[in-house]
């Protein structure tokens, strides 16, 4: 299949479309519904995706809404769980508009869970103070989501309404003046190009920085790394949220468990009212947070990872105990309302309804990204973004639970209205969510030093987990940083490699993304939201703790280490 336009044909505006999770899938919909020439790359098949994986569901405070609810709830809920850093007016906007893409969801095959009365079956998720999560097979709504929209995706592509390339893997931007005209990818051996009038990343996250991750092999900072490497501003690199409750695999006994897939032990258990345990079977979240195991996600994993150390455990785990609500509310619960969860349980060796799953943190979800305005613009005329790779300041320094499928949907259709001129101008000056304008001046230099293990994945991800996952210092960052700039030396991942093997792509993206966070979390010297400084106290005591601005920005420079 060719991404060329055929000669004679009409010109339409061409928008290409990186990436197919949610925010992908849905926009190349609209987009191509609304007249457009859209391409869609896929970096694998199009099931290949966060979106694939999600369990917990999807927010959304419905025309008729679960009893006491509001709107103005969820923007407040929201607001809580981002740590004072999000950018209100994109809160306001995720919560005002979820029901108009819930619809949207709806319109292209996707049935949510119903109750008893045939109306929605609405959950209740950590930090949401009423039921409003949506789901779609119950614990398997990532999947249900993305099975109805591929669907509609490949339908669109039969009537000629899209061209969908898969196994694409993008590796360039492609700039003519100044503006993003199209993709360079990586597509059997080859390199291939596809031009266009904008570009939309939707590419994803990067949980393959780290060691442990709820995220698919395909999750490698692919889209942050395209675009800073063509000069966009990105912001909040320093927050990335651990998921508290993944299943250890390796401390399962089933035949199962060894190389399989990572396994999210859904938020909606804690939910509906299973605890933490540690070894020992004591119940330890009251005593870190009021809130217990319906905290915030980013005080369970903290509180996890602290009680872990404080036992002389830091690499060990700790156990999920959902025995209490098979109590509850009957034999055969758990099975009925988790089903994928209990099956891959089963697999592991786990009979969860008798016994307790160990978990621990795993990395999850990356709030900071890309810099956007509200209709998905960047920093760079011609490129947009949306999903986890963007930066709209919505999901603050700690996204709450449910609210990532959400902001795929709402943003990743305003990135269509703005690519389709229905947004207002955007402005030249580009501001930060909290309002001040990008600082290019306060990178900090790394002094290089060499480190004795040379580059591999392997080593990357075990640096990463150990020296900038859930409890961080000053030393760990330093020791990172110049981990890091060492293997730069050599993989030189400022610039795109010059290979057909993909795996080097994503060696080097997952690199220059390792960069970029450990130089933010260096910068944010207090703890906030997911980004918890254990060393803010001393810090404090040996001077004044000054903080970057409210959202600290990088851009592309000269030279990333040598500021």
């Amino acid at each position: 299949m060719t991404a060329e336009r055929s000669p004679g044909a009409t010109v339409r505006r061409r928008l290409v479309v990186v990436g197919s999770g949610i925010a992908g899938l849905y926009s190349a919909l609209l987009a191509a519904e609304a007249g457009s020439d859209v391409v869609l790359l896929s970096k694998g098949a199009l099931a290949d995706s966060n979106t694939f994986f999600a369990q917990g569901g999807i927010s959304a405070v419905l025309e008729l809404p679960a009893p006491g609810d509001t709107v103005a709830a969820h923007i407040a809920d929201t607001l809580k769980a981002g740590g004072g850093h999000c950018n209100e007016e994109a809160v306001r906007v995720l919560c005002t508009e979820a029901r108009l893409d819930i619809m949207g969801l709806e319109r292209f095959g996707v049935r949510f869970d119903a109750d008893d009365d045939g109306d929605p079956a609405l959950g209740l998720e950590a930090a949401h103070s009423a039921p409003r999560i949506l789901h779609a097979g119950g614990d398997a709504t990532g999947a249900g989501i993305a099975k109805a929209l591929i669907l509609a995706v490949l339908d669109a592509q039969a009537a000629g309404k899209l061209q969908v390339l898969g196994h694409a893997q993008a590796t360039g931007l492609i700039q003519s003046e100044g503006h993003v005209a199209g993709v360079e990818f990586l597509r059997n051996g080859r390199l291939e190009a596809v031009r266009g009038d904008a570009v939309l990343l939707a590419t994803g996250g990067a949980g393959q920085l780290f060691a442990r991750t709820t995220n698919p092999s395909v999750a490698t900072a692919d889209g942050l790394a395209l675009a800073w490497r063509a000069g966009a501003e990105l912001a909040d690199l320093e927050f990335f949220q651990f998921h508290p409750t993944s299943m250890v695999l390796s401390a399962a006994a089933g035949p199962a468990a060894a190389g399989a897939d990572p396994l999210l032990i859904s938020e909606a258990v804690r939910g509906e009212g299973a605890i933490l345990v540690d070894a020992k079977g004591q119940r330890f979240m009251p005593a870190y947070h009021p809130d217990a195991e319906l905290a915030p996600r980013d005080v369970v994993s903290r509180s996890i990872a602290l009680h872990l150390a404080s036992l002389g455990d830091p690499n060990g785990h700790v156990f999920l105990d959902a025995r209490v609500v098979e109590a509850a509310k009957g034999q055969g619960f758990l099975e009925k309302r988790f089903p994928t969860i209990s099956a891959r349980t089963r697999e592991a060796g786990v009979d969860w309804t008798r016994e307790p799953v160990p978990v621990a943190p795993a990395a999850h979800y990356w709030m900071g990204g890309v810099v956007t305005d509200l209709f998905g613009r960047t920093s760079i005329p011609g490129l947009l973004a949306a999903g986890e790779v963007a930066c709209t300041g919505v999901q603050g320094a700690n996204r709450l639970a449910s609210n990532s499928l959400l902001e795929g949907l709402v943003f990743g259709r305003r990135a269509v209205e703005g690519f389709l001129g229905w947004a207002p101008p955007n402005g030249a000056q580009r501001t930060n969510a909290a309002g001040t304008p990008s600082d290019e001046s306060r990178l900090t230099a790394w002094q290089p030093e060499l480190v004795p293990e040379p580059f591999s994945r392997t080593a990357l991800r075990r640096l990463m987990t150990a020296k900038a996952g859930v409890l961080r210092t000053r030393g760990l960052l330093r020791e990172a940083a110049e981990a890091l700039n060492a293997w730069a030396d050599v993989v030189l991942p400022e610039n795109a490699p010059d290979s057909a093997d993909s795996l080097v792509h994503e060696d080097a993206n997952l690199l220059l993304a390792a960069q970029l966070l450990v130089q933010a979390a260096g910068a944010r010297r207090g703890s906030l939201g997911a980004h918890y400084r254990s060393d803010t106290a001393e810090l404090q005591r040996e001077t004044a703790v000054e903080e970057p601005d409210p959202r600290y920005t990088i851009r592309r420079k000269a030279s990333l280490v040598n500021d």
